[in-house]
């Protein structure tokens, strides 16, 4: 397969580079390195550093000829995308609009679109399911879907076949506290600090921890199943904030120290994803838990 992975560089998209070097494949990179890091990029693949909504971008997607397109290169920060969502909308729709047309000239089989459960929202009924209302409340979760649309005509006027994974909160190694990074990854570095665990109200909103290799797997399942389809990559399990301080608090070996603040605006309560219909449509279902997952960052840290 010769692949082409936007974001390579990143968090999750360098660890899908490692997995499809594992695999044999030819991989390029193609990132600009404004989050990600040309250390995390695997020996074994190519980087072309380049911003998606530049010809730079384009002009490489036409060299390479990739078959297949992971294209998980995003603005991801939600605050990021309400301070000035111009910006997010010129890379998540207008980078992505230069990559699909690059990809239609280049002969490009498929794109597999890494979307999120920001589409959704805040939750009408739990767990979320693809069939649930499509409401985001960012400019970050507008751009997101806005893109899902942009792949389903680029397939209806170009044959250009697509799949789009709306990751839950995906955890895991290399992950950066800062920007895209989740509570987990705020954990882990306050303890590598020594630092207290700041927790926004009582602790018992719930979210969906996904670790970034099952991740990686759903995408490359996806590479080969699942055309036409949006669908949820989670765990169909909601883990409270508490219970994720209890979980590295049991690792440690020790108590640790808990600082409760008042709760943020905005913050959604509770959420989790329905994972069933990426079993069915990809052969796909998590296999790290997150006792298991939080050691491998504790262990790589």
């Amino acid at each position: 397969m010769r692949a082409l992975v936007t974001g390579g560089a990143g968090f999750i998209g360098s660890h899908l580079v490692d997995a499809l070097v594992t695999e044999g494949a030819e991989v390029l990179v193609l990132d600009d390195l404004s989050r990600g890091r040309e250390s995390f990029v695997n020996p074994g693949a190519s980087l072309v550093r380049a911003d998606l909504a530049g010809p730079e971008a384009g002009e490489a997607v036409l060299r390479f000829a990739p078959e297949v397109v992971f294209h998980l290169a995003a603005q991801a920060s939600v605050p990021m995308s309400l301070a000035d969502p111009a910006a997010d909308a010129r890379t998540n729709v207008l980078g992505t609009l230069n990559l699909l047309e690059a990809c239609r000239r280049a002969g490009t089989r498929k794109v597999v679109y890494a979307s999120s459960a920001a589409v959704y929202g805040d939750p009408r009924y739990l767990p979320v399911d693809e069939q649930h209302p499509l409401s985001p409340l960012s400019p970050y979760g507008v751009s997101k879907y806005t893109v899902e649309l942009y792949l389903g005509v680029y397939h209806a006027v170009h044959g250009l076949e697509w799949t789009a994974l709306r990751y839950a909160n995906v955890y895991g190694p290399r992950q950066d506290a800062l920007g895209e990074g989740g509570v987990v990854a705020v954990f882990v570095e306050r303890l590598r600090r020594g630092e207290p665990l700041d927790v926004f109200g009582d602790g018992e909103q719930t979210r969906d921890f996904v670790f970034v290799g099952d991740v990686v797997r759903a995408n490359l399942a996806a590479a080969r199943a699942g055309s036409g389809r949006a669908l949820n990559v989670g765990t169909g399990r909601a883990t409270s904030v508490n219970t994720l301080v209890a979980r590295f608090s049991a690792l440690a070996g020790r108590p640790l120290e808990v600082r409760y603040l008042p709760p943020r605006a905005g913050d959604i309560r509770h959420s989790y994803l329905a994972d069933g219909e990426a079993r069915r449509a990809l052969g796909w279902e998590p296999a790290v838990d997150l006792t298991a997952g939080l050691k491998m960052i504790l262990r790589d840290r």
